[in-house]
């Protein structure tokens, strides 16, 4: 017989009771800089593609470079354009011209500079679970991205925090985890976390702004067979 039957079409299959359908992590590919990376990233599952802002930050990018990249990808990708404690107005213009869809603030941002864009992403940088203390000042965010502190950077240090300060995070909203990432801890990661979405930027990388494709499909690949 071709086309569904009578019976396909009473209504949507219902899980089991008790059951909930499976839900394939969200992996966000952070520090992108060139449409190459991008491209590879969206072929191998990656759900949303990062780049920076911050000059200070090697894998820093252009306005007109972004838009570039951001204008030949297919839908339903997300894009997140990260600054880092940046002036709202500039942060404005700079989303819109390199069609951005989602802002992570990723340094000092108070709590009313998270309503300058939606969604928003705020990112804190944790090593005990006292630094989870001003997460309840952030109401209304998108979700809660938490990477490993280091005094002298604001991300892609590479090294991995506690994760049980992510679990009792959850109590706050979505949370990303990042913060030493690799292909070789990514699956423990989301399994023991449960997170939201996972955030790998150097973890991934074959030199500071460009991705190694090898390990770059690796964790995309491992991070959603673990969920």
């Amino acid at each position: 017989m071709i086309g569904p039957s009578s019976e396909d079409l009473d209504g949507p299959v219902k899980p089991e009771h008790g059951k909930h359908p499976e839900v394939l992590m969200k992996v966000k590919i952070c520090g992108i800089t060139n449409l190459d990376d991008a491209l590879a990233a969206v072929d191998y599952g990656a759900d949303a593609l990062g780049f920076v802002f911050y000059p200070k930050s090697p894998r820093c990018v252009t306005t007109d470079k972004v838009r570039e990249i951001t204008t030949q990808l297919p839908p339903f990708i997300i894009t997140v354009g990260v600054f880092v404690n940046e002036e709202p107005e500039k942060i404005r213009e700079i989303m819109a011209l390199a069609n951005l869809k989602t802002l992570q603030l990723q340094g000092d941002e108070p709590p009313q500079d998270c309503s300058i864009w939606t969604p928003t992403i705020k990112a804190f940088r944790v090593k005990d679970f006292i630094d989870l203390n001003p997460l309840g000042h952030y109401k209304g965010i998108s979700a809660y991205l938490l990477d490993t502190y280091a005094p002298s950077s604001y991300g892609g240090t590479g090294q991995i925090f506690n994760w049980d300060i992510a679990l009792e995070a959850k109590r706050f909203g979505k949370i990303i985890l990042a913060g030493g990432l690799t292909t070789e801890n990514v699956e423990k990661a989301v399994r023991w976390v449960k997170p939201y979405a996972v955030d790998v930027s150097s973890g991934v990388e074959a030199e500071k702004g460009k991705k190694n494709l090898k390990k770059l499909k690796e964790f995309i690949q491992r991070a959603k067979i673990a969920s």
